[in-house]
């Protein structure tokens, strides 16, 4: 019997992948605990166009995401720190600073969408990169002065 994953199965099947198991499996196990639905051809029909739907959804949100990252990658961040004896900066800055200030630039992320390039403990430029979308990623510039 052919059926269709409505849920991820650990070695079994992802979901919207069509598979054909045993009528017994599919009827017991897959189809009764809810991992499965039989796949006739109305099915198979909503299943296309629920693909269809989540690329469409994708490719609107890749789309989005790469106009935040041509206007993210035009700002730079500026923070002032304090120096030590030959301009040497005391401790660093964090990813919460970097995360309120984009914060108050109307840039909501979560820290974990923010990667260090390099330590940010001296004066100067550097970046630091923003995952926004999946595979898309913004490079933005770290201004550290006195």
């Amino acid at each position: 019997m052919e059926v269709i994953f409505i849920k991820d199965l650990k070695s079994q099947g992802k979901k919207g992948e069509i598979k054909n198991v045993k009528d017994g499996y599919a009827e017991n196990f897959l189809i009764s605990k809810g991992y499965a639905i039989k796949a006739t051809k109305e099915n198979i029909e909503k299943l296309n166009q629920d693909k269809a739907k989540a690329k469409k959804e994708d490719d609107l949100k890749r789309e989005k995401a790469r106009e935040l990252k041509k206007t993210l990658e035009k700002l730079t961040l500026t923070f002032k720190v304090k120096t030590g004896d030959n301009d040497k900066v005391f401790g660093s800055v964090s990813l919460k600073q970097i995360k309120d200030e984009l914060k108050k630039e109307n840039y909501n992320f979560e820290k974990q969408q923010i990667r260090l390039l390099d330590s940010l403990s001296s004066l100067g430029f550097h970046n630091i990169e923003i995952t926004i979308y999946k595979d898309i990623t913004a490079k933005i510039k770290v201004h550290l002065i006195k």
